[in-house]
């Protein structure tokens, strides 16, 4: 197996900890220093069929960004789907997973000046079918990147069981990286962390504060977390919701409520809510920027970006037909109002394919809050 080419293992510490947008941000700042970077994610969980093969997601969002050059199979070697595990435990191929691993991992590294292998979770993940993390890393001989969330205690707490299995494995951490640190908060969490990591003999390579619209879901997003059916759709459907509330007052006192990028959900009979909706699709925001992706106008911003009609009631035909003139994308679901909400607030913000204005967000965020020079002085 290729042992020239510089690499680093990028884990985390659970899941949603933000391994994929730093690999993401990691790959800009490297391709910027370095040249041509490859790219691989060698177990996921999460796939989408492409002309017959079962490729993940992550590695979607990573082509179809930087469009890596390496055969998208040898990006994505192993997918985990339903019945993996059992037949793993049922019949061990242990050796057939680890030549295929290391196999599409020399094509990734062929002609590249540096490989980012994104990993599937903290260090224990992947254990139950021999692949962990940690092992994972030792097979393709990376040093690794453990990306946590903000704070102190728990982070480090988390940390140290991530470096024992990592130790046990004889993997080098070549340092962590703290993630959605709050904003006021970065330099006091920044000065404790590095020392509390400090006595577990791990250094911290950056503090990245939380980026609230990274977190924002887009409406073709909530839809399918929701069964939602468009019943109106006009323009971009990628508006991100950064506030979400349940019509369930007067009108008079719904539109009090309304913020900037407000998703309403309503029952689909209470025609009021959904009228005071409409007329507030574009009110003036003085803070709003011009050309803010979503806002109606230069100069405004979009106070209402969608409607949710819960419940499978639908408005009278006069209402619909006022839906269908405005500019308010409008979606109906089956579940009720409390469901839809707290579907909505469970839900992971995945990055899509395409979200330029997310991808330069990430990018941006990386290079300012990591110290990317000192990781790849670590690597070389």
């Amino acid at each position: 197996m290729n042992s020239e080419t510089p690499r680093i293992f990028v884990a985390a510490t659970r899941q949603n900890d933000g391994k994929t947008t730093t690999s993401l941000g990691l790959f800009a700042a490297f391709k910027k220093r370095l040249g041509r970077i490859g790219y691989i994610k060698p177990v996921g969980q999460r796939f989408v069929e492409v002309e017959g093969m079962q490729i993940d997601e992550d590695t979607m969002l990573m082509e179809n960004t930087f469009q890596v050059q390496v055969p998208l199979a040898d990006m994505s070697p192993i997918a985990i789907e339903p019945e993996f595990t059992r037949r793993y435990i049922e019949h061990a191929n242990n050796d057939f997973l680890v030549k295929r691993l290391q196999h599409s991992f020399d094509r990734t590294a062929w002609e590249k000046d540096f490989v980012i292998i994104e990993g599937s979770g903290h260090a224990g993940v992947g254990s139950v079918f021999d692949l962990s993390n940690a092992r994972v890393a030792k097979l393709l001989g990376a040093k690794v990147v453990i990306v946590s969330g903000g704070g102190i205690g728990k982070p480090i707490d988390e940390l140290a069981l991530n470096k024992a299995l990592f130790d046990q494995e004889g993997v080098e951490i070549a340092g962590v990286i703290l993630n959605k640190v709050l904003p006021a908060k970065r330099d006091y969490i920044e000065d404790f962390a590095r020392r509390g990591l400090a006595r577990l003999g791990i250094d911290l390579l950056g503090t990245v504060p939380d980026e609230r619209m990274l977190a924002a879901p887009e409406l073709t997003q909530i839809s399918e977390i929701i069964d939602g059916e468009f019943l109106h759709a006009p323009g971009d459907l990628r508006r991100r919701v950064q506030h979400v509330m349940i019509g369930a007052m007067s009108s008079g006192h719904v539109v009090e409520e309304f913020r900037p990028g407000t998703l309403v959900i309503t029952p689909g009979d209470r025609e009021d809510i959904i009228l005071a909706a409409l007329s507030s699709h574009s009110l003036h925001s003085p803070a709003a920027p011009p050309d803010e992706p979503g806002s109606a106008e230069p100069g405004r911003e979009s106070m209402v970006v969608g409607v949710v009609l819960s419940g499978n009631l639908r408005p009278h035909n006069s209402i619909l037909d006022m839906i269908r003139a405005s500019d308010v994308p409008v979606m109906a679901s089956p579940l009720d109002s409390f469901t839809v909400a707290s579907s909505i607030h469970s839900m992971t913000v995945k990055t899509l394919p395409g979200d330029t204005e997310k991808i330069d967000k990430i990018q941006s965020l990386i290079e300012q809050y990591v110290e990317v020079d000192r990781l790849l002085g670590k690597l070389r």
